[in-house]
């Protein structure tokens, strides 16, 4: 076949574009004969429409990404070297499961002491209650006995805070310590600055121990830090965090719906706007946003973390609103009127109209629901191929007479009449 093309290109070319001119000429005659009507005016094709009543929407525009719902980012709050890891990325862990384990050694040694401590400040309240010492330093004895059972309750806690549990179920998706690693205030991977004997820690991704920040636990979208020992995310429940015009973030409000469009998802997934921020941000035009959180509703299986997306926040509805299609409405004036079928004939009939919905408008008065009325067709042009300038030639196409040499297969020229290219009068 390529050596077929080598040896007679010239006659190969010129069949083509004999082929291509008399279909482009096949189909503008049938195009013509199609639309034309017989007195060669313009045809039109009109047809009816019924008055109904609809509930019309007001929406918001926001784009944005789907994320998980809630993400943990957990360290352990106390410091030791890390003996065992239970899980890998891309496991599936419960809520209090355990993650990884330090070393207890040390933590349980601070609560032996913890204890020792407040057994000693018990003693010498007794003994002082009994040699009825003065209320200065009984008071200075509980005081003792108070600060030591903190200590204590400190203690316990930070040996339970040894084991790293997950505060919420899902995926992890991070795995950032090994087996030997340093954690706490003295190793690389965690946050936690909390001593084994410390302050008390909020348990195992909780609350804070000492001054550090052992781990969070967001129900919207955050990005996991680089030194976390682990992260999370939840499975089948997810958020779309997205961003809306400065012009429209006063009509958002928490509670209100929303439908999204995910990105390779054919169905609509709706959500509820669960917050509104307060801050504005700049996007990628500099123009200023606002960041709003849309949670999606129920449990889904077909989103993923990540996703691009558009969401329509509903603002405003309103039930029961008359509409007909805005191309049945003609005017006279000041008036507005449509042409209402009666008894099977068109009959003018002057409406007051309200706001327009895109390709329906609202009707204050004059129709009732269920009333029929024209619609105009489109109209299609008539005697000439081209609306510039009434004449046949078409921007870029051949100009107004002969075709190129070649003509048709057949040799044959233009049909009669023929003048713009062929194409009939």
């Amino acid at each position: 076949m390529r050596l077929r093309l080598l040896k007679r290109p010239r006659r190969r070319r010129t069949w083509l574009l004999t082929v291509a001119v008399a279909l482009a000429v096949v189909a503008g005659s049938g195009a013509w004969l199609l639309f034309r009507s017989d007195d060669g005016q313009a045809a039109t094709a009109t047809t009816t429409s019924e008055v109904t009543s609809t509930t019309i929407e007001d929406t918001v525009s926001a784009s944005g990404t789907v994320d998980a719902a809630k993400t943990a980012d957990l360290d352990f709050p106390v410091s030791g070297a890390v003996t065992h890891v239970w899980v890998a990325e891309g496991d599936t862990v419960k809520k209090g499961q355990r993650l990884a384990e330090v070393d207890p050694t040390a933590l349980e040694a601070a609560r032996t002491a913890a204890q020792s401590t407040l057994d000693a400040a018990e003693e010498q309240l007794s003994e002082d209650q009994d040699d009825d010492a003065s209320d200065v330093q009984l008071a200075a004895d509980e005081t003792a006995v108070v600060s030591a059972r903190a200590s204590l309750d400190q203690a316990e806690q930070a040996v339970d805070d040894a084991v790293l549990r997950s505060t919420i179920g899902g995926i992890v998706t991070t795995v950032g310590v090994e087996v030997g690693d340093t954690v706490g205030s003295s190793g690389g991977s965690g946050s936690a600055s909390g001593s084994a004997s410390g302050s008390a820690s909020g348990g195992s991704g909780g609350a804070s121990s000492g001054s550090g920040t052992p781990s969070s636990t967001s129900t919207s979208t955050t990005t996991s830090s680089s030194t976390s020992a682990f992260t999370v995310v939840s499975q089948g429940t997810y958020v779309v965090d997205a961003t809306v015009a400065s012009a429209d973030v006063a009509e958002v409000k928490k509670g209100l719906q929303a439908k999204v469009t995910v990105t390779g998802v054919s169905d609509t997934v709706f959500g509820i706007v669960e917050s509104v921020g307060l801050v504005a941000q700049t996007n990628n035009s500099g123009a200023a946003v606002f960041p709003v959180t849309i949670r999606i509703t129920g449990q889904r299986d077909d989103l993923y973390a990540g996703t691009s997306a558009t969401a329509s926040i509903v603002v405003k509805q309103t039930a029961d609103v008359l509409v007909v299609p805005s191309r049945a409405l003609k005017s006279d004036g000041d008036t507005t009127y449509v042409l209402k079928m009666v008894d099977g004939k068109a009959t003018r009939t002057t409406i007051k109209v309200g706001e327009t919905y895109g390709a329906q408008t609202q009707v204050l008065s004059g129709l009732t629901s269920g009333d029929t009325v024209q619609v105009p067709g489109f109209t299609l042009p008539g005697g000439t191929s081209s609306s510039r300038g009434g004449t046949n030639q078409r921007k870029g196409g051949l100009p107004g007479g002969d075709l190129p040499a070649g003509g048709f297969p057949a040799g044959g020229q233009a049909p009669a009449g023929g003048a713009g290219g062929g194409f009939p009068q």
